[in-house]
C-alpha cells in the first residue's frame, strides 16, 4: 500500500463523469478513478471549505460515527476488478478496527471529512497510474497534460489486458 492525496476532481471530456485524481504521497504517479456527480460535489465541497445548509450523507455517515466514538483511521483503494475500482474503509470503535468495503468514491468522501490517510494497493498504482517523469511538478501543467490525457481515454481503457 502506498499513501496518495487528493491532487483534484475533473471531468472527463467525452461522457462529463467525474473523476478524482489521486496523487502518490512521495512521487509524480497518479490514480484516475470515475465517480459519480453526488460524490464528486461530496469530495469538492468539503475540499474547497463549504457546507451544506444540511447534513449529505457522508456528513450524517460522520456525524453517526462521532455519536459512536469511532473514528476513519484510514481508506484503501485495494483493486481494480472488471472496470470496478474497490475500496474498504477502517474504522476504529471501542479499541477494535473494522474493514468495511466501500466505493472508493465514498471512502473518499469520509476521508476529507475526518482527515483520514488514503492509500492505494501497489498493484492498483503500478497497473492503472500515470506517471509524470519531472521531478518538480507543475500543477498548470499536469493539469494540461492529464486534460489531453482524458481527450482520449475511458474507463474501458483500465481494463486489465488478458495476455
Amino acid at each position: 500500500m502506498r499513501e496518495m492525496v487528493i491532487y483534484g476532481v475533473s471531468f472527463d471530456m467525452v461522457g462529463k463523469q467525474p473523476i478524482v485524481l489521486l496523487r502518490t504521497a512521495d512521487d509524480n504517479k497518479f490514480l484516475p478513478i470515475w465517480i459519480g456527480h453526488p460524490e464528486a460535489a461530496a469530495i469538492l465541497m468539503k475540499l474547497q471549505g463549504s457546507s451544506p445548509p444540511r447534513p449529505m450523507t457522508h456528513d450524517l455517515v460522520t456525524d453517526i460515527l462521532g455519536q459512536l466514538d469511532a473514528k476513519v483511521v484510514k481508506i484503501s483503494v485495494t483493486e481494480l476488478r472488471e472496470n470496478t475500482f474497490y475500496a474498504r474503509i477502517s474504522v476504529v470503535m471501542n479499541g477494535t478496527e473494522l474493514e468495511i468495503d466501500s466505493r472508493p468514491s465514498d471512502a473518499l468522501a469520509l476521508a476529507v471529512r475526518s482527515d483520514a490517510p488514503i492509500y492505494a494497493a501497489d498493484d492498483v498504482i503500478e497497473e492503472n497510474a500515470i506517471e509524470f517523469e519531472q521531478e518538480d511538478v507543475d500543477q498548470e501543467e499536469i493539469v494540461d497534460e492529464f486534460k489531453k490525457f482524458l481527450d482520449d481515454v475511458s474507463p474501458d481503457d483500465f481494463t486489465p489486458s488478458d495476455s
